[in-house]
């Protein structure tokens, strides 16, 4: 299937959670150094908190200031009798200001439908651009990741795909109670399946895959350990807890700068070898590396996350003299 070609890129190198019903943690959000928010109407919230929470939202949406943050509202999922109002109540109460829903555990495509459809209807009445609201996709159950390609080119709201690590561990027996570390007593990677299936989809429907959670919070070295993981696979961020984790997210899933200068010396040497005044050629050599066209793809990866996480050059390209 084409990838949908409407939607923005949003860089979400760090995603937030937040507490819906929290207003002290929803103040504090909005002054940290994050790509994306989701404030959480789903498992940060009480049963009894919910309907509560769902106006706390619309009022820190309609008022806070969140700069250049992506904003997203994560909902109860369709099992529940929540969900339907949620929506409604966010969209109608702060749709301007709402770049996503995330919608949990989703198990079909006909889930994102029926989101995607609830959406429209509730944009028209409200005056809002029909498809302005995207959807994030959180996978979180074996029978979500065997559908996980049709649920990624589900509807072109899609804009990521994301891994729920605790509810997956749990809906398959795994033997950890450490939610996004190994299970004792496996001596391989017992998430490397899961994400690159989830990547795989993500990529072949042009959006983003974003890891999960990891809720040891005071573990630093256990948060970058896990999330370089996914990082060295091509995820394009992850969820962070907690402030400590914020700085960690946004390094380990933006480029070394040693790597965005090569890429972008990469760029400038094969737009230059393939012109007329560098000759022309197809393959070249920058230095004692040959490059192609493949190198140029690969160096356009690395470049534009280096552009978007704000990476200045410290090197430049110079042709070499006749």
């Amino acid at each position: 299937m084409n990838a949908p070609a409407a939607r923005p890129v949003r860089p979400r190198r760090s995603v937030l959670a937040v507490p819906g019903s929290n207003p002290r943690f929803l103040e504090k959000a909005q002054g940290l150094d994050v790509d994306a928010v989701f404030l959480d109407l789903e498992d940060a919230c009480a049963p009894s908190a919910k309907p509560g929470a769902r106006h706390t939202v619309v009022k820190f949406l309609n008022e806070g200031d969140w700069g250049r943050k992506t904003r997203v509202v994560r909902v109860n999922d369709w099992s529940t009798e929540w969900t339907y109002r949620d929506v409604v109540t966010v969209v109608e109460g702060a749709g301007e200001h709402v770049d996503c829903l995330l919608l949990p555990k989703v198990r079909d495509a006909g889930q994102i439908g029926a989101l995607d459809l609830l959406l429209s209807q509730i944009e028209r009445a409200m005056g809002l651009p029909v498809g302005g609201i995207g959807i994030e996709a959180q996978i979180e159950d074996a029978t979500g990741l065997v559908n996980v390609d049709a649920i990624a080119a589900a509807s072109p709201r899609v804009e990521t795909v994301v891994f729920g690590p605790a509810d997956f561990m749990a809906s398959l027996n795994m033997r950890s109670l450490v939610v996004g570390e190994q299970p004792p007593g496996y001596p391989a990677d017992a998430y490397h399946y899961v994400l690159m299936r989830i990547l795989m989809a993500a990529r072949s429907n042009g959006v983003q895959a974003i890891d999960g959670p990891y809720l040891q919070i005071r573990n630093a070295e256990g948060f970058r350990e896990v999330a370089g993981r996914s990082a060295a696979l091509g995820f394009d961020g992850k969820w962070v807890l907690h402030p400590d984790q914020v700085a960690a997210a946004n390094e380990v899933y933006s480029p070394a700068q040693e790597d965005y200068d090569h890429a972008e010396l990469i760029l400038d040497a094969y737009a230059y070898h393939t012109s007329e005044a560098g000759g022309a050629r197809g393959a070249a050599m920058l230095g004692d590396e040959m490059i192609d066209e493949a190198s140029r793809k690969m160096a356009l990866v690395v470049a534009g996350k280096g552009r978007a996480a704000g990476l200045r050059r410290t090197t430049s390209f110079e042709p070499p003299r006749a």
